[in-house]
């Protein structure tokens, strides 16, 4: 899935952004859309913005012409998609003067590899003028076919809502996790040509992406990071433990990991508290935001070996990330993801919060709910009682009620 529109016979799959992002784009005069590399932006705004002037500053003679005057690109042309923006920040500047000068009339469309919100001087330049959206990896719906957004993450929020129980369809998450959510990998059989395709993403991170968002002093220390945080996504970050595991200084652990924030690669998870000025980022999470990625630089290379791997509950829960952040992102207004913990370690996965709604989400890869998995839900519930519901996500196939509070649905459901 590459930029030029002479591949656009390639077969595209919607997502499920599109309509909140053309309903933006009618309002705002500039919509930001940013995402790692290959979760298709270029795909997507090709093929729903088909009428926008397409420029891609990933063309070295665009690039050179957009740092010595970038107006100039879109003489002519009142609806714009600026591709890889990051490349030249500066570029913003002439698209708020443009903004300005017709009035709001001109339409454009933004999209970067980098966190353009994380990058100052682009979020200063278009302040008040932009509204920002982030894609990610796609979801397993998205990936086979489900164009609709799906309802069933949606009813969770509200309280009136009663499924009933019943037998679904098993789905195997594992060769899902070891694939990963990539738009290529679609097209991709497993084995060599997933981990061919998981290699040179990472060679392109590491030698073009990276060197433009900063100085790395060293290319195999930034890989030793990258490996040593990938095997414990889905953990607490202890960066003192990465540092001391991989021979890398505190200090360049922390910029590293900053920079993998800033390209989209790695997300915080922030600690839920019922006092919100009480919410801390110190005892943050980390995940990885594809659990192929994370798989792939674990070392983990097979469904067997991945199966039986004393890591495998986190990438499973890792991909369970991807989806509730890709869902979340959908709702109006946004919700937020935390995770949960007490002092006395009592742990619930994730924490979506939408205004004062709230839902809890517990994660196992066991293929059988049981009541005892739920007990940390429940002591979240009691603790928050206007929690709507506590749900947990499994691998197995029933809708099945574990207490009135808490229903068991298969991990899949909630892309339906």
């Amino acid at each position: 899935m590459n930029k030029n529109h002479s591949n656009r016979e390639l077969i595209y799959k919607p997502r499920w952004m599109g309509p909140s992002i053309r309903a933006a784009i009618k309002t705002f005069p500039v919509v930001v859309i940013s995402g790692a590399r290959q979760v298709g932006k270029s795909t997507f705004l090709q093929n729903e913005f088909p009428d926008f002037k397409y420029i891609s500053l990933d063309d070295y003679s665009i690039l050179q012409q957009a740092k010595s005057d970038p107006s100039s690109l879109w003489i002519g042309a009142d609806q714009i998609i600026l591709d890889e923006a990051q490349r030249v920040p500066e570029i913003l500047s002439a698209v708020k003067l443009s903004v300005d000068k017709t009035q709001r009339k001109m339409r454009f469309l933004i999209s970067g590899s980098s966190n353009l919100l994380l990058m100052k001087s682009i979020s200063e330049s278009l302040a008040g003028r932009a509204v920002y959206f982030e894609m990610l990896p796609m979801s397993y719906g998205e990936m086979y076919g489900k164009t609709q957004t799906p309802q069933n993450f949606f009813n969770l929020l509200n309280p009136r809502y009663e499924p009933k129980e019943q037998d679904l369809s098993t789905i195997n998450p594992l060769p899902l996790v070891l694939k990963g959510f990539m738009p290529p990998l679609m097209n991709l059989t497993p084995g060599n040509d997933i981990l061919l395709w998981w290699e040179g993403y990472i060679k392109t991170y590491l030698e073009r992406d990276l060197r433009e968002l900063s100085q790395v002093e060293s290319l195999i220390d930034f890989r030793r990071v990258l490996e040593s945080l990938a095997i414990r996504t889905g953990n607490l970050l202890n960066q003192t433990e990465i540092s001391r595991d991989t021979g890398v200084s505190q200090p360049t652990v922390y910029r590293y990991i900053k920079l993998l924030e800033v390209s989209n690669l790695a997300k915080r998870l922030p600690a839920y508290h019922s006092s919100r000025t009480k919410r801390i980022t110190k005892s943050s999470k980390v995940f990885f935001i594809d659990p192929g990625l994370s798989a792939y630089l674990s070392g983990y290379h097979d469904e067997e070996v991945l199966g039986k791997a004393r890591e495998w509950g986190n990438f499973f829960e890792t991909m369970i990330f991807l989806h509730l952040k890709i869902l979340s992102e959908l709702l109006i207004p946004k919700a937020s993801i935390y995770y949960w913990r007490t002092t006395t370690a009592k742990e619930v996965d994730f924490i979506i919060e939408q205004g004062r709604k709230l839902v809890a989400f517990e994660v196992k890869s066991s293929k059988e709910p049981t009541f005892s998995d739920i007990k940390n839900l429940l002591t979240f519930i009691e603790e928050n009682p206007h929690t709507i519901r506590g749900v947990f996500l499994y691998a197995g196939r029933s809708i099945k009620w574990l207490h009135s509070k808490v229903l068991a649905v298969p991990w899949w459901w909630i892309t339906r």
